[in-house]
């Protein structure tokens, strides 16, 4: 039926202390947690480009210019964008353009 040595009650507890307590994350908690990160970057990949805001913006590693890439472009789909680092999406290249971004030379 199960190893009741190590059941968690306060019997247990006491007698063998917290060490034996399961630490680990229920199966159904990891699964629910996956799912959510999943659907959280498939709606960031994807729900900007669904409401007409296709250009990415992003932050050159190597020199920090801010640079846009449009739909077609070379690298337009190897770009990913970070919020945290300041990169963002656009809705036209004119508003790109008064943030202070440049277009993609490739």
């Amino acid at each position: 039926m199960g190893n009741h040595r190590f059941q968690d009650n306060r019997y247990n507890r006491r007698r063998y202390g917290e060490r034996h307590r399961s630490k680990d994350v229920p199966l159904w908690a990891k699964i629910v947690a996956g799912g959510t990160i999943l659907a959280g970057f498939l709606a960031f990949e994807i729900g900007p480009a669904a409401l007409g805001c296709n250009i990415k913006a992003n932050i050159s590693y190597n020199t920090g210019e801010r640079i846009y890439h449009v739909p077609g472009q070379e690298y337009y789909w190897e770009t990913r964008i970070n919020l945290l680092k300041g990169e963002r999406w656009f809705c036209s290249e004119e508003a790109a353009r008064k943030a202070g971004w440049r277009k993609s030379r490739v």
